[in-house]
């Protein structure tokens, strides 16, 4: 339904500026000067008795209620530090899942004191302990720190405000983590003697994300297919975009016709990676000769649907398929001028619940749209910087302008 929903209202598309006007927006983009923070932590809910998985090597487990506990504590510790996106969280699972099987494990043959706290059982490998199987003597922590779940979610992913830094890298320490392989990157914390060892439970990982923090619908029943995303960040790179066109009611470049912009049109080089807002799934990747390149993906933020779009892309320049996982920040798109357009721009749209729009460059804004790295803020227009380029469009429901109707928008 909301995949009919976005495409029955992705409808009419005031297009952007001309190749002109978006050399010279370029060259008055300021850099970043806001201090927007990243927003959308990820939302456990009802954690089931067992789950059933199955790993990369065909291998099928099932996980009880006390790993699946350790996992969420993973995930909900791990979504609230600055710099973890949902892939991070996947790959902490992935290290828990291949050191400990996610279980609190004692060391009382090294350490005899790691009885006194709680665990999972009593592990053997040297003298490492926990979740991650991490070892004191190689400056994790101490005995009781390390027995501690939440310490040691928060000493895997490090950072400068991680309990271990400079030294032992946490995941956050490890240079261009988010662009490694999954368990490329778990190996480059853990500094395992099997190194290929973790890349078997990627999928068991994501089984588990999807598990643990699908939300419920507005109407009460649970939505399996779009798990909570983990943060939102802005659709294209820092310092290579301008707003032309805000959302709201303009005079169409191309008819003259006075109507909804329903959109925000960013001017950006030809080729410029367009990135996905937020974790979702893809429900149309199309080219037609009306919006040329067309991507809508769906998400569930704060436990409310919502449909992003995404307009104007070359044909080569769409790189995602209908029905594809999407995670916040992934290159699914180029910037393009196909269709009604009038320049490389990005129109995007937002909608929610997959229904009428709203002001797209507000929304990033409000939901503090991060950069697609997540280290640096991006320069959202629409609250933390004011510069706006071309037309200024008037609020969608200004009295003074008659109402379209969504039959005459989609003709033009």
């Amino acid at each position: 339904m909301l995949r009919k929903l976005g495409i029955a209202a992705l409808s009419l598309l005031l297009l952007g500026p001309s190749i002109m006007l978006v050399a010279v927006g370029l060259l008055a983009n300021p850099a970043a000067n806001a201090a927007c923070t990243t927003t959308g932590a990820l939302n456990i809910g009802i954690v089931p008795d067992s789950l059933k998985v199955t790993a990369r090597d065909g291998s099928t487990f099932t996980l009880s209620k006390t790993q699946l506990t350790h996992a969420a504590t993973i995930i909900t510790v791990g979504s609230t530090i600055e710099g973890v996106t949902r892939d991070g969280v996947q790959i902490a699972l992935m290290a828990a899942l291949t050191e400990s099987t996610l279980r609190m494990l004692s060391n009382t043959s090294a350490y005899p004191e790691s009885a006194d706290y709680p665990s999972d059982g009593d592990g053997g490998d040297h003298d490492s302990l926990g979740l991650f199987q991490m070892r004191p003597q190689s400056g994790w922590g101490s005995v009781a720190e390390l027995m501690d779940p939440n310490y040691q979610v928060t000493a895997f992913f490090g950072g400068p405000t991680g309990p271990n830094y400079p030294s032992p890298r946490g995941l956050l320490d490890i240079p261009d983590w988010q662009s490694m392989d999954k368990g490329q990157a778990a190996q480059a914390v853990e500094v395992s003697a099997f190194p290929d060892r973790y890349r078997n439970y990627e999928p068991v990982a994501q089984t588990i994300l999807d598990t643990l923090t699908t939300p419920t619908s507005s109407a009460g029943q649970p939505n399996t297919s779009i798990p909570e995303t983990s943060r939102i960040v802005f659709p294209l790179p820092e310092g290579t975009w301008v707003m032309t066109s805000p959302f709201g009611y303009r005079t169409d470049p191309i008819t003259g016709a006075r109507t909804l912009h329903e959109g925000t049109d960013y001017a950006a080089p030809d080729g410029t990676p367009i990135y996905a807002v937020a974790d979702g799934i893809v429900t149309v990747a199309e080219y037609t000769d009306t919006w040329g390149g067309h991507i809508v993906i769906d998400h569930t933020i704060g436990g409310q649907a919502v449909s992003t779009g995404y307009i104007h892309m070359w044909a080569s320049g769409i790189h995602v398929t209908v029905g594809e996982r999407v995670t916040a920040g992934q290159h699914i798109a180029d910037v393009g001028s196909s269709g009604r357009s009038t320049g490389p721009h990005l129109h995007l749209e937002v909608r929610p619940g997959g229904g009428e729009p709203i002001d797209a460059d507000t929304w990033l804004a409000q939901h503090g749209a991060a950069s697609q790295t997540g280290t640096v803020n991006a320069d959202t227009s629409g609250g933390c910087v004011s510069e706006r380029q071309g037309e200024q469009a008037t609020p969608p429901m200004s009295p003074a302008v008659p109402t379209v109707t969504s039959a005459s928008r989609r003709e033009n």
